[in-house]
């Protein structure tokens, strides 16, 4: 299983050194502006350059003798520019409305030949040569810098240095991966083991909701963006400089609420999962999902992500791995395994009650339910399928209130 670990430390870093930092960041956000507009085209997508190589190959060159940067940095800002625009690519095609990407963060990305960790400082390469700025860490042993990058069980495997231009600092976000004592990556088994996968269902009126039966009530959530939300209104209104600097750090506040919030849930999400002798926990694709959720607001798209994300991070230090499955028609389909009736008309805002078979129940559990099943019919069918599965009789359970349910329908276990 590939584990991935992120590292966030604070630069100490001396006047010069932060001059220095500063200036290769305005010649990293100049190459990766050029590139963007060099690959970029307004009149069809199929014109856009998203070829690495090409690009490459075209400005390296051309950038290496304009600016300052070393060849590192430079060929991470094409790499940055010709990804940003092959994501808006693919929102192109999809027909969703897309600009060409602009780079004014000061962040930028480093690798191991531009960037060496030591355990109290980097080495970082910059437009004035390398600096070695300390670390600001925390008193409490081990540190996430310990535990993952100074880890033998860790590999170093990017950074990404940031400008917080709130608080004027520098921090470097350090990307590892888990590797196992023959210094190999920790792969998935490619076997057939029996699975058990825990559904979750993500929705307005329950963040979210498990095929166990438990829910995330959103109301807490809500209360609190609303809470926000006015008093942003209220300092935009006074228009002074004192409002406006009591506004940047109630941002702050507030994005560091929404992340404990949504920490919080993942934490309690992944429990569930382990003490519920969980393999998979499933989530529905979350691919356009304004679109399915016409009434979630931009803050509940935002929490449905870092859940995801959360989870997808937390899980893996567990044993248990973090898939996603089509959401089409979960919240229309009856989940009992002897029905699976589907149809508009089963679901009643918060209550599901299955037109075919009267099975009644919360519209959200049904969901969960749904997405967990389909996942386990996928595996199924994916393992039956596979030249490899032999007698292709792997057992994919679907976790639920009281037990399991097998996910072709054939066994149900007491209480399912």
């Amino acid at each position: 299983m590939d584990v991935r670990r992120t590292a966030v430390v604070k630069l100490d870093l001396s006047d010069e050194h932060r001059d220095a930092l500063h200036r290769t960041a305005d010649q990293y956000l100049s190459c990766a502006n050029r590139t963007s507009d060099y690959c970029w085209s307004n009149t069809s997508y199929t014109e856009c350059k998203t070829n690495k190589r090409e690009v490459r190959d075209a400005l390296y060159a051309e950038l290496r003798d304009d600016t300052d940067l070393p060849a590192q940095l430079v060929q991470a800002a094409i790499k940055r520019a010709v990804e940003a625009v092959k994501a808006c690519v693919e929102r192109w095609k999809k027909r969703q409305r897309v600009s060409c990407p602009t780079f004014t963060a000061e962040t930028m990305d480093y690798d191991t030949r531009s960037a060496t960790f030591y355990r109290n400082n980097v080495s970082l390469a910059t437009v004035e040569g390398r600096v070695e700025p300390s670390f600001v860490l925390p008193a409490d042993s081990p540190t996430p810098y310990e535990r993952y990058v100074l880890s033998e069980n860790h590999e170093f495997r990017e950074s990404t240095l940031r400008y917080d231009a709130v608080d004027d600092e520098f921090y470097t976000h350090v990307s590892t991966r888990r590797v196992d004592g023959d210094d190999t990556e920790v792969s998935r088994d490619t076997g057939h083991p029996d699975h058990t996968v825990l559904g979750i269902d993500l929705g307005v009126n329950s963040l979210a909701v498990s095929s166990t039966g438990t829910f995330w009530q959103g109301d807490d959530y809500d209360h609190w963006c609303r809470e926000f939300k006015k008093r942003r209104s209220e300092m935009q209104q006074r228009e002074t400089q004192a409002a406006h600097n009591a506004l940047l750090r109630l941002g702050n506040r507030e994005r560091a609420w929404r992340k404990q919030y949504i920490h919080t849930v993942a934490n309690e999400l992944v429990t569930e999962a382990v003490e519920h002798d969980c393999d998979v926990i499933a989530f529905e694709d979350l691919t356009d999902i304004r679109e399915r959720l016409p009434h979630a607001t931009w803050h509940h798209v935002w929490a449905f992500r870092r859940l995801y994300e959360y989870v997808s991070y937390k899980a893996p230090d567990h044993d248990v791995s973090v898939e996603h499955v089509e959401p089409e028609y979960t919240s229309q389909r009856c989940s009992r395994t002897d029905c699976g009736f589907t149809h508009k008309d089963n679901r009643h805002g918060e209550r599901f009650c299955c037109q075919k078979c009267g099975y009644e129940v919360n519209a959200d559990y049904n969901g969960a339910k749904n997405v967990g099943l389909r996942y386990a019919r996928k595996q199924i069918h994916r393992l039956r399928s596979s030249p490899m599965s032999g007698s292709g009789d792997a057992e994919v359970d679907l976790r639920v209130n009281g037990g399991t349910v097998n996910g072709d329908g054939s066994r149900r276990i007491a209480g399912a």
